[in-house]
């Protein structure tokens, strides 16, 4: 099970030592030029990825930690992978299989757009503690219920994944074994008490800060400003992704 800090990976690196601020920018900047790359800019897209590599270079994360976690879209390359056989419009011949023109540039759009949008996101988690990403969005001035959301979700979703852990041991002790098709419905019933519990946890917090006086703003941050060099060199990167998506729109 995922917790709040199975992401992070420690280190004191540049891109580390980055205000959380700077590097939550430069994510949503290269998110943005990938987004907006055109689909028929094959190189482009080789570009980012070749950007990323570096990044993760200068942290000190290897690309295979990377290349395990991004497993996740495993699913949308599924999708990719179907598009270009049930696609309507031309048709041509790959690998001696007629596939939709249309149908492929699709599918390569999802795929390499949904990669690098997941690559840059964990390249983010690995190398800010959530904590610290929460400190940056406040100083960005976003909307105070995001942040407040997003700092009572980490603060306790280790308590949540803690819980569903001493279920699944409850069910073990007690005969369960998940490899049999037919325990699926202890597996759905666990879930459903897994979010009550939850539920009941979170009325009975929220009312515990109410008591000691909550009035939905969180405490100021305190992180230290990034200052113009901090903005320039986190931002470099991702400024890069987007001359390099500004010379795809261009040249297609």
């Amino acid at each position: 099970m995922v917790t709040s800090t199975a992401l992070h990976r420690p280190g004191t690196s540049p891109v580390h030592r980055l205000p959380a601020q700077v590097k939550v920018v430069a994510a949503f900047t290269a998110v943005l030029a990938v987004v907006a790359t055109p689909r028929e800019a094959f190189w482009v897209f080789g570009a980012d990825l070749a950007v990323l590599v570096g990044v993760w270079a200068v942290a000190g994360v290897p690309v295979g930690w990377f290349a395990r976690r991004a497993l996740i879209e495993v699913p949308f390359v599924l999708l990719a992978v179907v598009l270009p056989f049930t696609g309507s419009g031309p048709r041509t011949e790959l690998l001696g299989l007629s596939v939709s023109v249309d149908g492929a540039l699709a599918g390569w759009n999802i795929l390499a757009k949904g990669t690098l949008g997941v690559l840059v996101s964990l390249t983010l988690a690995a190398t800010t503690h959530p904590h610290d990403i929460v400190v940056g969005m406040q100083r960005l001035r976003m909307p105070q219920v995001v942040t407040t959301i997003a700092s009572l979700m980490l603060r306790y979703i280790d308590v949540i994944v803690a819980e569903a852990r001493r279920m699944h041991t409850a069910r073990v002790c007690r005969g369960h074994d998940p490899r049999f098709l037919w325990q699926v419905g202890a597996v759905a019933r666990g879930i459903g008490v897994l979010f009550l519990r939850s539920y009941e946890r979170g009325e009975r917090v929220h009312l515990a800060m109410l008591a000691r006086g909550w009035t939905g703003a969180m405490p100021a941050p305190t992180a230290t400003p990034a200052g113009t060099a901090g903005w320039f060199t986190g931002l470099s990167p991702a400024l890069l992704v987007a001359v390099l998506a500004g010379v795809g729109l261009w040249t297609t």
